[in-house]
């Protein structure tokens, strides 16, 4: 029997039975303060990801405005905070 590490087993786990979505959308909302900062994170409604599209749901004008100009940004600061290509495109609502 080949030797397997607990972490490579773990991961073809997650990606046989489509649970890496699920994963990746809870690290994303618990660690949305951390990554986003305490006010936009108090002042965002909603977030999503399906398919590598964060959405973005906050119903202050002024935040929206600013998000909408660091979508390029937030993907790249969610990207390198996790290690891994888990938001492709960023949608603010």
């Amino acid at each position: 029997m080949a030797q397997v590490r607990v972490g490579d087993a773990l991961q073809k786990l997650l990606k046989d039975n489509n649970w890496q979505a699920r994963v990746n959308k809870g690290l994303l909302e618990t660690h949305w303060e951390a990554i986003m900062g305490k006010t936009i994170s108090k002042y965002t409604r909603e977030i999503r990801l399906s398919k590598g599209t964060l959405t973005i749901f906050t119903d202050v004008a002024p935040l929206k405005q600013e998000l909408q100009l660091a979508k390029e940004l937030i993907r790249r600061n969610i990207n390198e905070y996790f290690n891994q290509q888990m938001v492709e495109e960023v949608v603010i609502r």
